[in-house]
């Protein structure tokens, strides 16, 4: 080919110099040309061929790998294998070809490794281990190892230096190269600490006040943990702050399969009182008092008359209390609820009375721990109980409001008027 351009270049009239660089200079351009056509030809045949073999075939790990672009930069390596050939006319430029080509192969192969891994990742998230042993942060400790032989390899050819002479002087950047990847050395380390304590997994609910996150973990990677927060807003924060400071993982929770309750009323003193007996008529029709009613009331006449007590005084001897009587309603009432974990704890009880009235403390888990259902279960047991407070005789305490101190002072009014 060579020969046609220079005999065709001399039949013009110009010199052989001349003709000789212009022709050299044409076959290379030819064969620029003829390396991009094959690209776009090979990518797009290429690819054609592979994603009918891919669709064709029963497993699914060969559309993660279509997916990541395997396939498609590994089509990449044929223009430089052809260009190579060709380049062997061209003398002159036979070693300034080869070693483009050369580099030109190792950043595909490079980039070849890097959607491997990433398919890898992407194949192994299918898995339920997955969610449990992360390999994402171990695939970039492996990527940056390649790149990092990749780029000593391509100086190497670059510079025509043999590789293992550049590695040697590695040991002497040590330092900056601890420097330069210090988050990546860290997060590698609380990658590791993180998986083998199995501290935090992919969909745990997770909050750490300190990065004001609260929400759900959506990746875990060398350097970072993502969290999309119950906001939807992503917070990420660096690998290692989750082995150096504290956090609360809800996942003992969630597999538990009840979500506390732990909230209280509280109750005004002054409307706790002694019960009647017309109090406790009225109790003995409600089903969830009804047999404590009968059994207590028994027991403590049995009591008392075995001691002569003389119960006409209110003082003396034993008997129920409209707030006793609501604790042990309220202990009833969530026996009952279909909404209440019956394997887990539950019960109510008295907390220290704080100057604000006496609180009465609702202690059980859900059986749902999802978090509207939760929150609709609690609602609903609330509802009930505030609503039910005046069949106690019993008021709930609160600060004073505009409208308490308007009703006050209507009636000092009244008050006044009729002296």
């Amino acid at each position: 080919m060579t020969a046609e351009i220079l005999s065709l270049l001399e039949n013009i009239g110009l010199e052989d110099d001349m003709a000789n660089s212009i022709a050299k200079g044409l076959i290379f351009l030819f064969i620029i040309l003829l390396g991009v056509v094959a690209t776009v030809v090979v990518n797009k045949a290429g690819l054609k061929i592979a994603a009918h073999l891919v669709k064709k075939s029963k497993y699914t790990w060969d559309n993660m790998m279509l997916e990541h672009k395997v396939f498609q930069r590994i089509f990449y390596l044929i223009p430089p294998l052809i260009i190579r050939f060709f380049g062997e006319v061209l003398s002159v430029y036979k070693g300034w070809i080869e070693i483009g080509t050369t580099v030109y192969i190792i950043c595909v192969m490079l980039l070849i490794f890097d959607a491997l891994l990433n398919a890898a990742d992407t194949i192994y998230r299918t898995f339920e281990i997955s969610k449990s042993k992360p390999i994402k942060g171990f695939l970039q400790v492996v990527k940056i190892v390649i790149f990092i032989i990749g780029g000593i390899v391509i100086i190497s050819v670059l510079i025509g230096k043999d590789p293992t002479i550049l590695i040697g002087g590695i040991g002497a950047l040590t330092a900056v190269i601890t420097l330069v990847f210090k988050d990546s050395i860290l997060g590698f380390i609380a990658g590791v600490q993180l998986t083998a304590n199995d501290m935090v997994r992919i969909g745990d609910w997770i909050e750490m006040p300190k990065y004001s996150a609260d929400g759900v973990v959506i990746d875990l990677s060398l350097n970072t943990i993502k969290v999309e927060n119950f906001d939807m807003t992503i917070t990420t924060i660096p690998a290692y702050a989750l082995t150096s400071d504290s956090f609360k993982n809800w996942r003992g929770m969630v597999l538990s399969g009840g979500r506390r309750i732990k909230r209280s009323i509280t109750i005004d003193v002054s409307s706790i009182v002694f019960c009647s007996d017309t109090m406790l008529e009225y109790f003995k029709k409600t089903d969830f008092l009804k047999a404590y009613i009968e059994n207590k009331s028994e027991e403590i006449e049995t009591y008392n008359r075995s001691r002569g007590i003389d119960t006409t005084q209110m003082i003396n001897g034993r008997k129920l209390t409209n707030i006793g009587v609501f604790r042990i309603y309220v202990q009833n009432y969530l026996h009952h609820h279909p909404g209440i974990h019956k394997e887990m704890a539950y019960m109510v009880r008295q907390l220290a009375q704080d100057g604000r009235g006496l609180p009465i403390e609702i202690y059980a888990f859900t059986n749902d721990t999802e978090w509207t259902q939760y929150e609709t279960i609690q609602s609903d047991i609330f509802d009930h109980l505030f609503a039910v407070l005046p069949q106690f005789e019993l008021r709930a305490f609160q600060e004073p409001t505009g409208y308490d101190v308007k009703e006050g002072m209507q009636n000092v009014s009244k008050i006044n008027g009729r002296s």
